[in-house]
């Protein structure tokens, strides 16, 4: 009898098989961690943005003379976000002591992330004794959500 060396296709095929298993759990791991790090991006840009507007406005009584442009550049920052939408700001036009931040271009889970995320010097936030996120938004499928964040008195 002559002695044969070598793999078999079975064996070959189970390699084939683990290896597929690992690259599937790879591949989920990364895709959960890009969407961990877009959700900590775009909370460390609303809290910079914030800042920004009050360092830059925050000497007058009201923010009626808020402008996107003349903050963005001033803060030096984009306006575009993570998720390829943009950040807005405006007055809130019940109060022009307050001001909105909006995120636009959000999928439906990420919005809805957001919307239940504790923005904690929100207007909306402080108001509910700490019991809501602050954000407002209507969280549907496709990329065109937003949501928005009142911040001022």
């Amino acid at each position: 009898m002559k002695q044969e060396s070598g793999r078999s296709m079975v064996e070959m095929l189970g390699v084939l098989a683990i290896m597929g298993i690992i690259t599937v759990g790879a591949v989920s791991m990364i895709s959960r961690a890009m969407r961990t790090q877009k959700l900590s991006t775009v909370t460390d840009d609303v809290v910079s943005i914030v800042t920004g507007v009050r360092g830059l406005l925050g000497e007058y009584d009201d923010f009626s003379k808020l402008n996107s442009e003349t903050v963005f550049s001033a803060i030096n920052q984009s306006q575009t976000n993570p998720y390829g939408g943009k950040y807005e700001l405006s007055v809130d036009v019940n109060n022009p002591r307050q001001f909105v931040v909006s995120i636009t271009g959000l999928n439906k889970s990420d919005c809805e992330n957001l919307l239940t995320k504790a923005w904690t010097d929100s207007v909306g936030y402080i108001s509910s004794d700490r019991k809501q996120s602050g954000a407002s938004g209507n969280c549907k499928d496709g990329n065109t959500n937003t949501v928005s964040i009142i911040y001022g008195e």
